[in-house]
């Protein structure tokens, strides 16, 4: 059974999946768009808004962060997960605020801090405005904006696009309460004006320190809160000279701080993640295949001090379609370990060793909040 904890921003949700002891970086533990879905479905499975994996790096970093959206798509990045994922990698390593990650994304490099208060903040990177690179087909305006007019559903709309490593398209009104998401947020996902679909935010100007904004995200549909989304709004309503370089931006799930510093042109998000709760994945659940349980816990393998002994197999990568030594298996003690705990434990006796472990980690995370003034 696979441990997992659901961590939500804003109310944007997301189940963790800790593997950063995996001995591979392509470690996914099986996880496929079906089972995605599956995990993600909000009354036959967990319920979430998307997954997150927390690996080994690939490019210098201390980890790098996956993610799918609910639909088994893999977004190149997200705000409020990574403020998530942030909180989450806090708690289980009971680390005391000023802690910094350098996370390896899709997107680059994104860095989260964890603040005095248990918020989060992530310097967001800068704000990519080029049409190509967003991508956009919309032209470049002279403020340096891809903006124009667009149909959708029958209706045209004034919007501007940017990206902050995936694509946002936003759209200021008078009254977000009267826009139909479900009717235009849909149709704009798709419009051939994002050849890589795209994230619909529309966004009320209260001052222009405050901004309200609703959230249509590709791949999740309407989501409470969305925040590579808030910095891509501030971004657009900026250089549409609707806001400030710094502003509240509200959401349905609740406010975001954002800030683009004008001196490194980097975007700045400061807001909260707050652990919902721990739980493990049944068979049931997942289907016919396992876990990939070796992905987050690689066999070590031991010296050999023979000459003719024969070179080191990495079982998580090389054995996926079968152990290839089987005369000499390096992992054949460990899975012998296994069957002899499956075979001797009821299913009730896996559960309460799951929820043993379950109850550490949710004591030690109280324990870090009550030190932190929680």
């Amino acid at each position: 059974m696979l441990q997992f904890s659901k961590y939500q921003g804003l109310g944007n949700d997301f189940l963790m999946l800790d593997g950063r002891g995996a001995s591979s970086t392509d470690a996914s533990y099986g996880l496929t768009p079906d089972r995605i879905q599956r995990l993600c479905d909000r009354r036959f499975g967990v319920g979430a808004d998307g997954v997150i994996l927390a690996l080994p790096p690939r490019q210098g970093g201390e980890l790098r962060m996956r993610i799918f959206n609910a639909d088994g798509t893999e977004p190149e990045m997200c705000g409020n997960g990574m403020r998530c994922l942030a909180r989450f990698l806090a708690d289980s390593d009971d680390d005391v605020p000023g802690r910094q990650w350098q996370i390896e994304t899709l997107a680059g490099r994104i860095v989260p801090e964890l603040r005095q208060d248990g918020s989060i903040s992530v310097d967001m990177g800068a704000p990519f405005l080029d049409p190509e690179s967003i991508p956009t087909t919309l032209p470049c305006g002279d403020n340096g904006l891809a903006q124009g007019n667009l149909e959708v559903a029958g209706t045209s709309f004034a919007v501007g696009a940017a990206g902050m490593g995936n694509p946002h398209v936003v759209i200021p009104v008078d009254d977000v309460e009267a826009v139909d998401l479900e009717r235009y947020g849909a149709a704009f996902e798709v419009h051939p004006a994002f050849p890589a679909r795209t994230n619909v935010h529309f966004v009320q100007v209260i001052s222009r320190t405050h901004l309200v904004m609703r959230v249509w995200e590709r791949g999740a549909g309407p989501t409470l809160a969305c925040g590579t989304g808030a910095c891509a709004t501030l971004v657009v309503a900026h250089l549409l000279g609707l806001a400030e370089r710094c502003a509240r931006l509200d959401l349905p799930g609740g406010p975001l701080e954002i800030d683009w510093d004008e001196a490194s042109g980097h975007v700045f998000m400061a807001g909260p993640a707050v652990a919902v709760f721990d739980g493990v994945v049944t068979p049931e659940l997942w289907g016919d295949e396992p876990f990939e349980l070796e992905a987050a816990a690689p066999v070590q393998q031991q010296p050999d001090a023979s000459p003719d002994a024969s070179p080191a197999v990495d079982c998580a990568s090389v054995c996926i379609n079968g152990c290839i030594r089987p005369e000499a298996c390096p992992s054949a003690e460990a899975r012998a370990r296994v069957d002899a705990l499956l075979n001797s434990s009821s299913l009730d006796d896996l559960v309460a060793l799951a929820t043993n472990s379950l109850e550490s980690r949710i004591r030690s995370r109280f324990e870090l909040d009550q030190a932190q003034g929680g």
